[in-house]
């Protein structure tokens, strides 16, 4: 009688899924090689987002397939599955997966496993506002990026082609909602592209466009500290970007954007980028979690009172061994992809008998970009502005990103990209590739939901 060999399922292809799997294959090279262990990724896209990278990507600083790493080349040892888990019973150690032969009418799927690793990230934080749903665009994936690049290089051709000066107006409006790194990384490299842009257009100047970045709290990018987010306020607002602090979003209904300071935009782009919130497949499983939906780690990164399951990264709440007591690590790639080594070590441990480790990382710091040429920076205690943080905000994104293929692309567009002029062309018909034919064929073309084109 055949063996079955043991499952290890790791539920997400982020940060953690992909490091976890990659420190798995070679932990686990022998077993893997005599077919004792099965490792098993199941991820809802073939590809780990570098999401440092998503801004520059808007920006068309680096090319989109360079922001992202095959799951498939790096994880030659593990079978990789496409689809999302929807439920876990980890009771009996079943995962209930939805794949793409799910939508064919083959119905869901029952995968056994031996053990779990639960890290299937975040989504965004959405709130009940009116038009948001129907008008807001979000900045979390690569497709969004790539989309809201295209948007915003439309609604200058928009604005470009019309002599109606509400229609021009709402054109060259964009509101930024959520003052965190998405929101201030994304509008900074975004307003850098378009201001580059605009010297193309005959009739669109960058004092025409109204950039407005709306925050809830008194502060913007906190993990750079006090000092570093007043100097990049000042820095935005010296570029003509209306920074509203202490403001919330109450509406963006009817393509009007209403403030709760009572301003009131007619604008054609809302970007949400207001926070994040564990992945719901959490709450369908038997595991516990905390009052945030996060699922309850030890510091060894297992599963708080249940054996054979764990979790690291943004759905996994985390010991700060560092810090005070009752802290937990915060949600971030700099901890996810550390959190990760240790959790692809601890498995191999675990199954061979050997004492766990425990994580621990101080937090090193944090770089941000506001453009080309522009950023901050406080990292080991060292606060840096301009250039300088720039610069370092690339270096250390660049010896971050995974596999030496993705490193190689990345510089080489980065110096591509000093020696030649900015790419300012919009491929907004990449989303919708069949309306030429459908329209060829006596259809009609499809319409933007959110009124882009």
């Amino acid at each position: 009688m055949v063996k079955e060999p043991m499952r290890i399922l790791i539920v997400g292809g982020g940060y953690v899924g992909l490091y976890t799997a990659l420190r798995l294959q070679r932990q686990l090279k022998p077993e893997l090689g005599r077919g004792d262990v099965e490792i098993v990724v199941v991820s809802p896209d073939p590809y780990m987002t570098y999401q440092p990278f998503l801004p520059e990507a808007a920006a068309g600083s680096i090319s989109p397939r360079h922001v992202v790493v095959p799951l498939r080349r790096v994880l030659d040892r593990c079978k990789v599955v496409i689809g999302e888990a929807t439920a876990i019973n980890h009771a009996k150690r079943v995962a209930t997966l939805d794949t793409l032969a799910t939508e064919e009418g083959t119905g869901s799927e029952q995968l056994a496993y031996d053990e779990l690793v639960l890290a299937p990230g975040s989504i965004s934080r959405t709130l009940p506002v009116p038009g948001l749903a129907d008008h807001g665009i979000g900045f979390k994936t690569v497709e969004e990026a790539i989309g809201l690049r295209n948007h915003v290089i439309e609604q200058m051709d928009i604005a470009s082609s019309t002599r109606d000066p509400a229609i021009r107006d709402a054109a060259l409006t964009f509101v930024f909602v959520g003052g965190g790194y998405a929101g201030v990384e994304a509008l900074g490299e975004l307003e850098d592209m378009a201001r580059y842009t605009a010297r193309y257009y005959h009739n669109v100047t960058p004092e025409d466009m109204k950039w407005i970045l709306v925050e809830a709290s008194d502060r913007i990018l906190p993990e750079v500290g006090e000092e570093m987010g007043r100097y990049t306020v000042t820095e935005l607002r010296r570029r003509n970007i209306d920074v509203r602090l202490h403001t919330r979003l109450e509406s963006c209904a009817d393509r009007v954007a209403v403030l709760s300071d009572g301003a009131r935009f007619p604008t054609r782009t809302v970007v949400w980028t207001a926070g994040v919130k564990p992945h719901p497949v959490l709450a369908a499983t038997d595991l516990p979690l905390n009052e945030r939906g996060r699922l309850k780690c030890t510091a060894e990164l297992s599963v708080e009172g249940v054996a054979h399951a764990w979790g690291a990264g943004d759905a996994a709440a985390v010991p700060d061994v560092t810090a005070e007591p009752g802290k937990e690590t915060a949600p971030n790639a700099q901890h996810a992809v550390r959190q990760a080594r240790t959790l692809g070590d601890n498995i191999a441990r675990s199954l061979r008998g050997q004492p766990l480790q425990t994580y621990a990382h101080k937090y090193a710091g944090s770089v941000a970009s506001l453009g080309l040429h522009k950023g901050v920076a406080h990292v080991y205690g060292r606060k840096l502005k301009g250039y300088p943080a720039w610069f370092m905000h690339r270096v250390y994104h660049l010896s971050r990103v995974p596999t030496f293929n993705r490193k190689a692309r990345v510089l080489a567009e980065w110096i591509l990209s000093g020696l030649f002029k900015r790419e300012i062309v919009s491929l907004g018909s990449l989303e919708h590739p069949r309306a030429e034919f459908e329209l060829a064929a006596g259809g009609k073309p499809p319409q933007d939901p959110k009124g882009s084109s």
